[in-house]
């Protein structure tokens, strides 16, 4: 598959068959993620991937009790090392390089057959409690990861004349 076909195909998926991920396909997606660029390239993040169904259903309730979540076979939990650390341009760059590397493993993960969800509703104190993460780290995103068990419709975008300047 190609990375257009890839953008093209992904959809947030909120319905997950219960068939184990295979290993080596969840290892293609963490690995999408560590090659991800980064500020510096310092790579200041970790992948925390959940299976246990006791912290899954934890989860879910730390993330506005959404239930879906924890129907997942895996949850990748995208968190920043360095949180304070901020680009001369004034962004954080935990959160850029997050995104960054969250959404190679999205992109990943449609090639691998795969679906996943974008989850930024929770608890921050609440999810590290439940993944005992101490210390000034910053959870960025929760990634539930498995086989859709459904067709999400394609959801509309705006065009590019719409989004797009030129100066």
């Amino acid at each position: 598959m190609d990375v257009q076909t890839a953008i093209r195909t992904r959809r947030s998926v909120r319905q997950y068959s219960q068939d184990a991920i295979p290993e080596e396909k969840l290892k293609k997606v963490l690995e999408a993620g560590r090659l991800a660029p980064s500020a510096h390239n310092d790579q200041p993040w970790q992948f925390i991937v959940v299976k246990d169904e006791d912290k899954k259903k934890r989860l879910a309730e730390a993330a506005a009790g959404q239930s879906f979540i924890a129907d997942a076979p895996a949850i990748i939990v995208g968190l920043a090392l360095h949180p304070e650390q901020v680009m001369s341009c004034g962004v954080p760059s935990y959160a850029v390089n997050l995104a960054i590397a969250l959404d190679h493993m999205t992109l990943a993960a449609v090639e691998q057959g795969l679906g996943t969800c974008w989850i930024g509703a929770f608890s921050q104190e609440e999810v590290k409690r439940i993944l005992d993460i101490s210390g000034d780290h910053k959870i960025v995103a929760l990634l539930p990861c498995g086989f859709p068990a459904d067709e999400p419709l394609p959801k509309t975008r705006k065009s590019l004349n719409e989004i797009v300047s030129y100066r």
